[in-house]
């Protein structure tokens, strides 16, 4: 079954870095676009918002506007991990991150991961 598992969370000071790891397995991973979202803290779950996608075969990236330049997708489809590299943290980047894939006709979700910013 399609089995999605983050990690690296943390709490990390304004300015600091974190890297999120996802774990997948299940289902053909290189040819499945990957994303990331986030829920922040109280937002109901269809306020969580798109922060990366990456195509199969990393051809493109998009990100969202407020973490462009900051935050970098990658994936390494031999290990079947997608990763999110977060640059110059901020106290508004605090949310429950989540990867998660569309794999017709369902959408799967991991359990999430805590990113805490404090200033």
């Amino acid at each position: 079954q399609v089995q999605l598992v983050e990690y690296g969370g943390g709490l990390v000071q304004v300015g600091g870095s974190l890297r999120l790891s996802c774990a997948a397995s299940g289902f053909t991973f290189g040819t499945t676009q990957m994303n990331w979202y986030r829920q922040a803290p109280g937002a109901p779950v269809k306020e969580r918002e798109l922060v990366a996608r990456i195509s199969g075969a990393s051809a493109w990236r998009n990100y969202l506007d407020s973490v462009k330049g900051r935050f970098t997708i990658s994936r390494d489809n031999a290990k079947n991990m997608v990763y999110l590299q977060m640059n110059n943290l901020k106290p508004e980047d605090t949310a429950v991150y989540y990867c998660n894939a569309w794999i017709d006709p369902n959408d799967y979700w991991g359990q999430g991961t805590q990113v805490t910013v404090s200033s």
